[in-house]
């Protein structure tokens, strides 16, 4: 994806899920996602921080001191308090603006919005599309993070998932990786498989 590709593709989600979370009851807020500890309201939360700045980051330190994922469980928390209205309209606020968290590039932002719609929509038994070739962007930006240290180091806030000795092979697109035992299935299935979502291990099948 080109650069304009990419930050359509990232409005566009964005959309989706703002969309996806105004048909949402109050019972659906409270229900758990796929992130581990988070409801939907608290994933929802997570999402209108995208676009924090140093002086954000440099105040959420400071109020809750510790390792990364700390401190985002915690900013987490206190920003879940607002009301459902106020995160969905801090969601779409974001659209069109090509402003990124510092330490990440658009791709992690592309993934950020793809995975947790998906955290929130699939607890329900719901669909939020995302096209094919969005989701296989966001599973290569995942995969090379096997390569080098900073893509490790991004790749600590996804559980870690054993997938060394298979070959991941997506069935609605021209999409693979890895070597030996074949997993196949939908490409945006092994993205959230990808990033510690074993819960779609059900729509992949074992050649």
């Amino acid at each position: 994806m080109t650069d304009d590709e990419l930050w359509t593709a990232i409005d566009a989600q964005r959309m989706r899920t703002t969309d996806f979370l105004e048909t949402l009851d109050p019972t659906d807020w409270a229900r758990r996602s796929l992130c581990d500890g988070w409801t939907v309201r608290d994933v929802a939360a997570h999402l209108t921080q995208q676009q924090m700045t140093i002086g954000d980051v440099l105040r959420t330190v400071l109020r809750h001191p510790g390792n990364l994922n700390h401190m985002i469980q915690a900013s987490v928390r206190e920003r879940s308090a607002q009301p459902t209205e106020q995160l969905i309209a801090g969601i779409r606020a974001m659209v069109g603006s090509r402003r990124h968290n510092i330490g990440v590039t658009p791709l992690e932002t592309l993934i950020d919005i793809v995975v947790h719609g998906q955290d929130i929509a699939v607890p329900l038994g719901r669909s939020l599309p995302v096209p094919v070739e969005v989701a296989a962007t966001a599973a290569d930006r995942v995969w090379s993070y096997r390569a080098t240290r900073s893509g490790r180091r991004k790749a600590k806030v996804f559980k870690p998932v054993p997938y060394d000795g298979f070959r991941l092979v997506a069935t609605d697109t021209d999409w693979s990786v890895g070597e030996g035992t074949e997993l196949r299935g939908p490409v945006l299935a092994i993205l959230l498989l990808l990033t510690g979502r074993d819960v779609v291990l059900p729509q992949l099948t074992r050649a």
